[in-house]
């Protein structure tokens, strides 16, 4: 929070975004202004609601100080890779910046959401949310009244989804973010802009393709990348882990073929258990860095922690929780949220850095020893840590405030949506 205290124009604001930080990092089944104040020792959540929506502070600004935070305690002489992905949140009503009828990937189904595209840094030592991107259709910034209401300024102009993933990038390697790679699905794969612009800041990429794409051999031919698979033999495949899993080693079986271009290649990905399960990367590797089939597994293998770190996001800050509507107060939530995280993230790399991991069986049958050391730290894990040491109990009359507070604010609205009913 010293850090971000330049963004802000008072202390007061500053203040009060601690103890919404706080709160985010508190165990609240909810998180929005209401539980985050009553959290805080408030007695109405007013000055949480006016740190969301009018108070002075330049939430971007902030946004790249979270993200010089964790690239300076997570980066190491390892791969430094940015992961793009967007995580979407379900909807019920029109009035929401950015919300309309989209495929959501929380839900699985085409839903009535928003959707952000996120960037997390990621190396050996761990990762965390970086950078996020409110996706508004095009409709609502052609509409002058809807965006208006929706409080997105008038030169804000419409991008896709791999364009908000390419801002993340250059916001980040214009900031002198050393990153050395750059992964995402296939949402991002496909877009050629998005693949030019790591190639010009000569950033690695290994981005995930539909089978369709297609493909220049080094013979000339233009193929489908599912057309590739089946000109593989049995000797084109080895067996590689992409990285430690929660359960152990995350091994696949990987081809990688060449292409007209001594720096692109197609890697396929098949699973060991159901080998019908195949994805396709397509793979640029710049000139100073040498083309290895290992490097480029590890790189694909990062696209699981912008995964977790949606869950951790989510599940343990309230990244959806948030029930703000106006593009203001929605992307200074996603910031304070971004910093609890990277709060939890960089401890948990610190303590892993001096923690023996515990030693994993060799056979199926060997039991496991008596003085089994303990794993380390995770993010959960030293959140809940953290409010076991900074729990404070309020007394019994401030939660009995609350509670008249809530109800009565509630029989407010209960009266309004009767009155609406009714008109």
């Amino acid at each position: 929070m010293g850090r971000l205290g330049g963004h802000f124009a008072q202390v007061e604001p500053l203040r009060q975004a601690a103890k919404y930080v706080l709160g985010l990092m508190s165990d609240l089944p909810r998180k929005n202004c209401w539980t985050l104040a009553e959290y805080a020792g408030d007695a109405t959540p007013d000055r949480m609601q006016r740190l969301l929506e009018r108070a002075s502070w330049d939430a971007m600004a902030a946004m790249g100080t979270v993200r010089g935070f964790v690239a300076e305690h997570l980066a190491d002489d390892g791969l430094a890779v940015l992961v793009l992905d967007e995580s979407g949140q379900e909807k019920t009503g029109t009035a929401t910046c950015g919300v309309k009828r989209q495929y959501v990937g929380c839900a699985g189904k085409v839903a009535n959401a928003v959707n952000f595209v996120n960037a997390t840094y990621s190396t050996s030592r761990g990762h965390a949310l970086v950078g996020s991107r409110l996706y508004i259709p095009a409709e609502h910034l052609a509409d002058e009244v809807a965006r208006t209401a929706m409080g997105v300024g008038a030169d804000h102009e419409f991008a896709t989804k791999p364009a908000l993933g390419a801002d993340l990038l250059t916001d980040a390697l214009d900031a002198g973010v050393r990153v050395d790679w750059c992964t995402a699905d296939a949402v991002y794969g496909r877009d050629r802009a998005l693949r030019e612009e790591c190639e010009r800041r000569d950033v690695g990429y290994s981005f995930g393709v539909p089978c369709s794409f297609r493909v220049k051999l080094g013979s000339g031919r233009t193929v489908r990348a599912d057309a590739i698979l089946k000109m593989l033999t049995a000797r084109s495949w080895q067996v590689a882990s992409c990285g430690p899993g929660s359960k152990g080693e995350r091994r696949y079986a990987w081809a990688w073929v060449a292409t007209a271009s001594a720096r692109h290649f197609l890697l396929i990905r098949r699973s060991l258990t159901k080998p019908t399960e195949v994805a396709y990367f397509y793979c640029f590797v710049p000139e100073q860095v040498p083309a290895t089939l290992g490097v480029l597994v590890a790189v694909t293998g990062h696209r699981w922690t912008i995964e977790e770190d949606h869950e951790f996001g989510k599940g343990q800050f309230g990244f959806d929780q948030s029930q703000v509507r106006l593009y203001t107060p929605i992307l200074r939530h996603i910031v304070l949220v971004m910093a609890a995280l990277a709060t939890c993230a960089v401890t948990v790399a610190a303590h892993r850095a001096d923690t023996q991991a515990p030693p994993t069986p060799t056979i199926p049958t060997e039991p496991p020893p008596p003085d089994l050391a303990l794993i380390p730290l995770t993010v959960v894990e030293i959140k809940k840590l953290f409010n076991v040491l900074t729990r404070v109990c309020r007394p019994i009359g401030h939660h009995l405030h609350w509670s008249r507070w809530r109800r009565r604010h509630q029989a407010r609205a209960r009266w309004y949506h009767h009155r609406t009913r009714l008109t």
